[in-house]
């Protein structure tokens, strides 16, 4: 990354640039909501885009109608929105997933009025240009965006079921105008259809502006592309469930274990460590879908909110279908992530234990062996005060031997001397010099360490 010195500076009175300036300040433009001009039908796919790369997703781009010119630099920003003949193309790039949104003008047969339209047959897109799409599918929905008349409640909501066909719906009003009025109503089944597609209907006055109608089918869009991506996280805590509850069984049959010191210390560390293992490699696996699935479930809960959403008279709002269907799920989640933290952790303490108990049995072990190194020390001190005692005996007989020969060859040479004698009085003489000289040796090794 270059540092801020080798950068020039988009100001005369300003030093340098920063390499992250101009990035960072355009990040809240990054994704602007498009304009929507009513009746209009927003047709929305996201893909899950792991091993998809930019080339393959630009080069599907480029089969739209005009965009052959289209040239691969313009995909760095993660955003781009193409207009083709009669209608508009966004492509948005996640970390995770891809978003592609086309607007263009809703069908006269798909209207307010009518019945469970067919809305696929009406698309202005290229033959097969979605499947073709890079990716796979976890996201596809119809957005219709109509006027009509918020006063009229109960015409609007026979409209509406009318629309979507037999099934309970979600139902909402949106925002408040300058009169304290919903500015638009939003209906949804949050099913599937046939098509493969979710379907949303937007109800608002005539004169909703272009800019609020983007605003709104974008925060929808948000609302359900979020909380499938927040969802993402349950297949992994329900998978992950059986296998945590073994791991807590055998966890507490180690600290019994340990309480009641009935399986040897190797044996209780090989299943720890391999208890360990096992957790860890989870907790890699999965810790990040987890993280994941908190901050998309907190985006969900930040557009809800945003939607200022009042009920109509029985049926659900969003915010109230999220929260008895989205809930339960997001807590499953989280409670799988505190327990595999909880798990891990009380892995770490069993591991504490497990070694204090060893270091214990090793400081035993210690013990002994010095213990006989002690009384080894002691036995061999014994045993060299003996020898020692024994060498004193030999050395004093041989340097008597000595003065017995040497007084032996002296009589022979005519002195008067008995040499049995000579000997026989040298001997505490030479007993106590040999003594001492060893006590000197001594007392000289005991300086010298």
């Amino acid at each position: 990354m270059p540092t801020a010195s080798s950068q020039t500076s988009s100001s005369s009175f300003l030093p340098a640039d920063d390499a992250l300036r101009q990035d960072l300040h355009n990040e809240v433009h990054a994704r602007p909501s498009a304009d929507v001009r009513l009746p209009a039908w927003v047709l929305y796919l996201a893909v899950l885009n792991e091993d998809v790369s930019r080339e393959e997703e630009w080069q599907q781009l480029k089969k739209l109608p005009g965009q052959a010119d289209l040239q691969m630099p313009e995909m760095k920003r993660n955003f781009l929105r193409l207009h083709c003949d009669s209608f508009t193309v966004k492509w948005e790039r996640h970390t995770e997933f891809t978003r592609y949104s086309i607007v263009q003008s809703l069908p006269e047969v798909a209207g307010l009025g009518a019945k469970a339209p067919s809305l696929m047959p009406h698309s202005v897109l290229p033959a097969k240009w979605l499947a073709g799409l890079p990716g796979r599918t976890f996201a596809a929905i119809h957005v219709a965006m109509v006027h009509g008349d918020l006063n009229a409640q109960d015409a609007l909501l026979a409209q509406a079921q009318d629309w979507f066909g037999l099934g309970a719906l979600v139902q909402s009003q949106m925002g408040n105008n300058l009169q304290g009025q919903a500015h638009s109503w939003v209906v949804t089944n949050f099913k599937l259809g046939d098509d493969g597609f979710e379907r949303m209907l937007v109800i608002a006055p005539p004169d909703t502006s272009p800019a609020r109608a983007g605003r709104i089918s974008q925060r929808l869009l948000e609302i359900e592309t979020y909380r499938l991506m927040a969802l993402r996280g349950l297949p992994v805590a329900k998978e992950l469930g059986p296998m945590l509850a073994h791991a807590e069984d055998a966890l507490a049959s180690i600290t019994a274990s340990l309480e009641n010191k009935s399986t040897s210390d190797q044996s209780l560390l090989d299943t720890l460590i391999s208890l360990a293992a096992r957790i860890e490699r989870a907790t890699a696996q999965h810790m990040y879908r987890f993280s994941a699935t908190r901050a998309y479930d907190a985006i969900v809960s930040q557009r809800i909110a945003q939607l200022h959403e009042r009920a109509i008279a029985g049926t659900p709002t969003i915010g109230e279908f999220m929260q008895r269907r989205l809930s339960p799920a997001i807590g499953t989640v989280s409670a799988t992530a505190q327990r595999l933290a909880s798990l891990s952790e009380r892995i770490t303490r069993t591991s504490a234990l497990l070694r204090t108990r060893v270091d214990i049995a090793t400081e035993g072990q210690n013990q002994q062996l010095l213990e006989k190194l002690t009384r080894g020390q002691a036995l061999q001190l014994r045993l060299q005060t003996t020898v020692e005692s024994l060498s004193i005996a030999a050395i004093s007989y041989y340097v008597v031997s000595l003065i017995l020969y040497g007084t032996k060859a002296m009589k022979a040479a005519g002195v008067p001397i008995q040499p049995e004698v000579a000997a026989g009085v040298s001997i505490p003489l030479v007993l106590w010099a040999v003594w001492r000289a060893t006590r000197h040796i001594h007392r000289k090794i005991h300086l010298t360490h």
